[in-house]
């Protein structure tokens, strides 16, 4: 399981296990916090095509689907 600090969530790199649409490397464009601190939303932007996709950031700690960083 991937360990992930929300705080550090921004900016940060991710590949796909799996393509997405035959995208693979991700880079997290938005991410939004409510007033408690929690994470309320996440977007990951594609790195070749630009779209972005909206996800459940707890998603990001399955390593099954997602590698930290760019491989």
């Amino acid at each position: 399981m991937n360990r992930i600090n929300p705080a550090k969530l921004h900016n940060s790199k991710w590949t796909a296990v799996n393509p997405i649409k035959r995208e693979k490397h991700f880079l997290v464009s938005d991410i939004e916090f409510a007033e408690d601190g929690l994470v309320t939303s996440c977007k990951l932007e594609a790195i070749i095509s630009k779209k972005l996709y909206s996800i459940n950031w707890t998603e990001l700690k399955n390593q099954e689907k997602w590698i930290q960083g760019w491989k």
